[in-house]
C-alpha cells in the first residue's frame, strides 16, 4: 500500500500528541494531575501544551519524510530549531511555565525518525530506534544554539550552572559555533547529570530498554492504562534517580526518592492494598516540598515510552 507522506506526518504528530495527553492524565506521584496542581502549573496547561506541540511534531515528521525521499540529508533536518519552535509555540498557548521541555527534547527526534519510515498504521520499534540514532548523531552546532534558545524560552527550574558551555553564559554560543560543537556533543558533556541528555547519547536506553517494555508488559497484564503508566513510572524512578530532583535538591535526595519508589513497587503498587496505601503516602511526601521533589524527568521518559507504544500501534 502506498502511503501519502502528508498523512504519514499527520499520523506521527497525532501519536505524539496522544502520548503526551495520556502521560499527563495518569495520576503519577509527585506530578501535576487532573486533581493535583502546582502553585503555577495545572493540568490544563499540559493539555494546551500537547495541542500546541502537535504542528511542530508534524513538521518534524515531514523533515523525516524528506530525508527518506532523498530531498534533504539528515544533517539538514534542523532538530534544534524544531525543539526551539515547539517550546516557543507551547509558551504562546499556556501560562503555566515550563511544561514539556524535556518531553519535547525527547520526542522531536522521534518525530523525525518516525517520518523517515513510510509505513502503515504501526511502526517497527527496532527500525524506529535505528533511525532515531542516526537523527541525534547527525545534529549540528546550529542545532545546539537553537536548543540553548529553547531552554531560555522554557526557563526550567533547577537548571544550575555548567562547568563549560553554560546555557546562561553569553560566550557559550560563540564557543559552540567557533569550535563546531554539535548538539549531540553538548549533550554528551551533560549526560552524567541530566537523564534527557543521557538518553540522546546512549541510544535512548531507559526509554527503549526499561520504560517501553515495562509499559507494554503492564498494559497486557492489567488492561488498565493508568495502572500501567504508574507502575512504569515507579519502575523507571526506582531504577534511575530523577535528575530534575537531583538538580533542585541533591543527588542524595534523588536516590532516597528512588528507594521509596522501589518500596512502593515491592509492596505491589496499585495491585495490592498495602501497595496502594504506600503509593498515596509517597505521593504526599513528594508534594510536601512544593514541587522540589517533582519527578519531572521521569515523566518525560514515560511520555517517550508512550510515544513508542502509540507509534507501534497501541490504541487505548
Amino acid at each position: 500500500m502506498q502511503i501519502d507522506p502528508h498523512d504519514s506526518a499527520t499520523r506521527v504528530s497525532q501519536c505524539l500528541e496522544l502520548a503526551i495527553l495520556l502521560e499527563a492524565s495518569a495520576h503519577k506521584p509527585g506530578n501535576v494531575t487532573v486533581v493535583t496542581d502546582f502553585e503555577r502549573t495545572r493540568y490544563e496547561h499540559f493539555l494546551a501544551s500537547a495541542v500546541a506541540a502537535t504542528p511542530t511534531f508534524e513538521y518534524a515528521a515531514t523533515r523525516g519524510v524528506a530525508v527518506s525521499k532523498g530531498v534533504i540529508q539528515v544533517v539538514d533536518v534542523g532538530v534544534g530549531s524544531i525543539i526551539r519552535d515547539c517550546v516557543a509555540n507551547i509558551n504562546v498557548w499556556q501560562h503555566g511555565g515550563n511544561t514539556l521541555l524535556g518531553t519535547v527534547i525527547l520526542l522531536s527526534p522521534i518525530a523525525v525518525a518516525a517520518g523517515m519510515i513510510l509505513t502503515g498504521n504501526a511502526l517497527e520499534i527496532p527500525q524506529l530506534r535505528e533511525k532515531l540514532r542516526l537523527v541525534v548523531e547527525s545534529t549540528t552546532p546550529e542545532d545546539a544554539v537553537a536548543v540553548y534558545e529553547a531552554i531560555k524560552i522554557a526557563n526550567p527550574g533547577g537548571l544550575g550552572k555548567a562547568a563549560r558551555l553554560d546555557v546562561n553564559d553569553p560566550d557559550s554560543i560563540n564557543t559552540i559555533l567557533e569550535e563546531k560543537i554539535s548538539l549531540y556533543a553538548v549533550f554528551k558533556m551533560a549526560e552524567k547529570y541530566d537523564t534527557i541528555c543521557s538518553e540522546w547519547v546512549n541510544d535512548y536506553a531507559v526509554t527503549f530498554d526499561l520504560a517501553y517494555p515495562t509499559l507494554i508488559k503492564h498494559i497486557g497484564k492489567t488492561d488498565d492504562l493508568n495502572v500501567a503508566i504508574i507502575h512504569t513510572f515507579l519502575s523507571v524512578l526506582a531504577d534511575c534517580p530523577d535528575t530534575f530532583i537531583a538538580r533542585k535538591t541533591s543527588p542524595e535526595k534523588a536516590m532516597e526518592i528512588s528507594s521509596r519508589a522501589k518500596e512502593v513497587l515491592n509492596l505491589g503498587g496499585l495491585e495490592t492494598p498495602n501497595g496502594e496505601r504506600s503509593l498515596r503516602r509517597f505521593d504526599l511526601q513528594l508534594r510536601k516540598s512544593s514541587n522540589l521533589l517533582n519527578p519531572g524527568t521521569t515523566a518525560d521518559i514515560i511520555a517517550a515510552a508512550l510515544a513508542l507504544c502509540v507509534l507501534g500501534g497501541y490504541r487505548p
